[in-house]
């Protein structure tokens, strides 16, 4: 889900874009004098490298300095930052590449959160996702080549996990395209992580929280088929929770962004804290697909964060959601992965209503835009978006987008405080 109303083959004015609907507009591609000014393609990489280096700065500290490694396993790490990091720079070139490309297929929209205004007669080049998922697929699968052998027991599920990712990618991008229904968007997970479920050889085990040992008269129970049924659905809820908790410049890769930071200092401090090969090496595999989604994303972000200079579309948010679901699964921490989708779990909450039909549901679930003061205010619509301004009052996109965020990090903090003083009480 994205602020914008997309374009298709018929005809209107730069001054009245009408709704996506099923029935979206856009001008006469044939015609110049009526084609409405493009966004200016404005990236922002200078700010975004700043801010990652501050984000990533306790992650590198656990590395290099407070945990000793073994240095093999170090070594594959910053392998892999290093190929991530030429990612990042490969992302933010082809961006504009891929811009061009969409906006000749019509593939654009306009910003509903600036109807009114200038910067609402724009056309945004949409469905950018697929630049980086594109991206994100070759920096893992060239990985390969640095630490895996032909005989090693991860590559299967590594496989398994990138077919899964680029399974979601292309149903993403079908969505933009076709513009599927919210009612199959629901289904569309669930069939792109069947090649991660079938190819899952972990344990199906689950640890009894200590306080209830003594009501259940186990420590460690097996789930079986329920573990896997219990997984294929937290695919769903990662991918479909990033979804619709969106709509404003930055908000979609913004929160992925910082679920991934907090994945990635999980990940090292599970390393670090560790003695066993096997425990190790589930982190470390949910670092190797963590490090190259965090650094396309903040390519992406580059162009993405307020004033918006391209839409992620529905293709990113798939993406993304089914990425840190595989992450979760594969490194063995679903539950920490709920808590760092804390937001999104109460956003869901807060939808749940609208969604089930039970209260009228809008096509978008946004905040109403004032074009003179150019601020936002809360509508009665089910999103945290709206919760957030109802409680807080009026503010621009920007600042909005900010204080989400903000929340985003601190659900994550909540996170690792809660590990903290769970830990030998709880598990």
């Amino acid at each position: 889900m994205a602020a914008r109303k997309r374009a298709s083959t018929a005809t209107t004015t730069a001054t009245e874009p009408k709704p996506k609907s099923q029935n979206p507009t856009t001008t006469n591609s044939n015609d110049p004098s009526q084609t409405p000014p493009t966004a200016p393609l404005k990236s922002k990489t200078s700010f975004i490298l700043k801010f990652s280096f501050l984000l990533l700065a306790p992650y590198f500290y656990f590395i290099f300095y407070h945990y000793d490694i073994d240095r093999d396993l170090r070594r594959s790490i910053l392998i892999n930052a290093v190929v991530s990091l030429v990612g990042f720079f490969v992302t933010v070139k082809i961006i504009p590449v891929a811009s061009r490309y969409v906006l000749k297929r019509n593939l654009f929209g306009y910003d509903i959160n600036k109807k009114g205004t200038p910067g609402g007669t724009l056309r945004v080049p949409e469905s950018l996702g697929i630049a980086v998922g594109i991206v994100f697929l070759v920096v893992a699968i060239l990985f390969q080549y640095f630490n895996f052998t032909s005989d090693s027991i991860w590559l299967v599920e590594y496989n398994a996990a990138l077919a899964s990712i680029c399974f979601m990618t292309l149903l993403g991008f079908v969505d933009d395209v076709l513009d599927v229904p919210w009612r199959v968007k629901l289904l569309l997970p669930s069939f792109a992580a069947l090649p991660l479920l079938m190819a899952y050889a972990g344990h199906t085990t689950i640890i009894i929280p200590k306080p209830l040992v003594s009501y259940v008269g186990l420590e460690i129970l097996d789930l079986g088929w329920i573990n896997k049924l219990y997984m294929g659905l937290l695919a769903v809820f990662c991918t479909n929770s990033i979804n619709i908790h969106a709509g404003f410049n930055g908000l979609e890769v913004g929160q992925t962004v910082v679920i991934a930071s907090a994945i990635l200092i999980h990940n090292i401090m599970q390393i670090g804290a560790s003695t066993d090969p096997e425990h190790k090496q589930a982190h470390a595999f949910s670092i190797y697909l963590a490090q190259p989604l965090l650094a396309t994303s903040l390519a992406l972000l580059s162009y993405n964060c307020y004033p918006s200079s391209v839409f992620v579309g529905d293709t990113y948010t798939y993406f993304a959601g089914m990425t840190m679901a595989v992450v979760g699964i594969f490194g063995h921490f679903s539950e920490t992965l709920l808590i760092f989708f804390a937001p999104q779990v109460l956003n869901f909450l807060l939808s749940l209503p609208q969604l089930a039909g039970l209260v009228p549901c809008p096509r978008h679930r946004l905040p109403r835009f004032d074009p003179k003061t150019r601020l936002l205010t809360g509508t009665n619509d089910g999103t945290l978006v709206n919760l957030t301004l109802r409680l807080l009052g009026q503010m621009s996109e920007k600042s909005l987008c900010i204080v989400l965020l903000i929340f985003q990090a601190i659900a994550c903090c909540l996170c690792f405080a809660l590990r903290y003083f769970l830990t030998g009480w709880y598990k």
